[in-house]
């Protein structure tokens, strides 16, 4: 089912009367709306599992049912990704806080279904073009210092644990207190962290409403040449261009291919 023109209409309702201003750096904006995430997962042919009308959690299912994300703002993770095994690729998972930057989130989940480059890319590469510094610990910090991308080992790329914490400035020491964290568990596909990390160091500022509530006193925010009607259209044109996307990639399937059931296992427990 795709988004409806209501749920456009509350999108457009809430965002219509706020002034837009660009914020930076990424890191520090805060999560904005997260109809960024599920409106984009919606236009990509994603359904809703049915759960209590009035509870704030989200499940949704990709068209395959391989993957799954559930927003869950009770849980100390509030975005939980996790793709199902196949006989060819193993499964994995992702966690992210609730002051993740939904269009960082979005970028992510946006390419899921597309297919991996033929490459793997390196992400210490995208984080050093980003003025990223690299440490003899082998952690990479943002130019401010309030961000950090580590691997688990340490000085390793392939099967790693990656680690990315924005926090405060410490006090003797580079970390203090998390203000939010991502977490891809070894199995995940590098190219999905490299895609995570390229729309995190992005110096394209996002858009928030002044002295937005989840963005960071650090944050710097300014006037956006954007109108509110603009970011609205932003919107609907990615919905659209998901939409497109997903009907191509359908159009290139055999047509004797059959979705697996539904996965009935219970997901690991979240890592506090």
């Amino acid at each position: 089912m795709p988004v409806s023109r209501r749920q456009l209409d509350e999108f457009a309702d809430h965002h219509l009367w706020k002034i837009p201003f660009d914020t930076s750096p990424r890191h520090l904006a805060g999560p904005g709306d997260p109809r960024h995430v599920t409106h984009g997962l919606i236009a990509a042919g994603w359904t809703r599992t049915a759960t209590d009308p009035l509870s704030p959690k989200i499940v949704l299912h990709s068209p395959d049912h391989r993957h799954s994300l559930r927003f869950d703002p009770y849980s100390s993770a509030w975005w939980w990704l996790e793709a199902e095994p196949t006989d060819t690729t193993p499964g994995w998972y992702a966690q992210f806080g609730e002051l993740v930057p939904t269009e960082v989130l979005g970028s992510l989940t946006d390419v899921l279904h597309a297919p991996p480059p033929d490459l793997d890319p390196d992400p210490w590469q995208t984080l050093s073009a980003a003025g990223w510094q690299l440490d003899e610990l082998g952690v990479s910090r943002s130019p401010d210092g309030m961000c950090r991308v580590t691997p688990y080992p340490l000085h390793r790329q392939e099967s790693a644990t990656w680690y990315i914490v924005a926090h405060e400035h410490g006090y003797g020491d580079p970390d203090g207190p998390r203000i939010w964290s991502a977490w891809f568990d070894s199995r995940t596909p590098i190219h999905l962290v490299n895609t995570f990390v390229t729309a995190l160091v992005d110096t394209t500022p996002l858009q928030r409403e002044m002295y937005d509530r989840g963005a960071h006193h650090s944050s710097v925010q300014e006037r956006s040449a954007l109108s509110p009607q603009q970011v609205v259209d932003a919107h609907t044109a990615r919905l659209d261009a998901l939409r497109a996307q997903t009907r191509a990639a359908k159009r290139r399937q055999p047509t004797t291919a059959k979705a697996p059931a539904p996965p009935t296992r219970t997901s690991a427990p979240l890592r506090r």
